[in-house]
């Protein structure tokens, strides 16, 4: 049963095992503030004592922001199990977020200010790196690395190309110096 109720008649669960800290409370806070209608959307879930199931930390922050009157989905007749059970799965993330759209379709300053941690480029310490030399490092991992241009060929073009490739190849011709030379004197 959903109904708004006196924030004083709800109960926080002393048995919740999620906290917040500070930053991400103050967060929420602001958020409510913010945006108090989500609050019709995702209302706090209390027992029929009225102690809270899911919600605990909105609870603080409700009281926190000043809220007087908060909405509530009322769990009737669960069991102390279901109770307790709903306490864990309601605090899961059971999906990941998916960074490149987060990233490309998001600002990171409003997910920032809705709670999310995010970072920003100018907030990394890059200097540690300052101290590596990986010159050495790099120059092994280019040895092995091969590079490639790829040319594409119509397919009647392909087939009488090919063996002719395979043939200098096979006779240690560098190609891709030849098709270099070639280049330079196009451009």
């Amino acid at each position: 049963m959903r109904k708004t109720v006196d924030i004083k008649e709800i109960k926080p669960n002393s048995d919740n095992p999620r906290i917040i800290k500070d930053n991400k409370f103050k967060d929420l806070v602001n958020s409510i503030k913010n945006f108090p209608q989500m609050l019709d959307k995702r209302p706090l879930v209390v027992d029929e004592d009225m102690v809270v199931l899911g919600g605990n930390m909105r609870l603080k922050a409700l009281q926190k922001a000043g809220i007087k009157q908060v909405p509530v989905d009322i769990a009737e007749g669960w069991t102390e199990e279901q109770k307790r059970e709903f306490i864990i799965k309601d605090n899961l993330s059971f999906g990941e977020w998916d960074w490149d759209v987060l990233g490309n379709e998001w600002s990171a300053e409003k997910l920032k200010d809705w709670g999310m941690d995010v970072w920003f480029e100018d907030e990394v310490d890059y200097s540690i790196l300052d101290e590596l030399d990986v010159s050495e490092d790099v120059e092994k991992m280019n040895e092995g690395t091969r590079k490639a241009i790829i040319l594409e060929y119509d397919l009647k073009l392909f087939e009488k190309t090919k063996p002719l490739y395979d043939k200098l190849k096979n006779d240690g011709v560098d190609l891709p110096k030849i098709f270099y030379e070639a280049l330079k004197k196009i451009n």
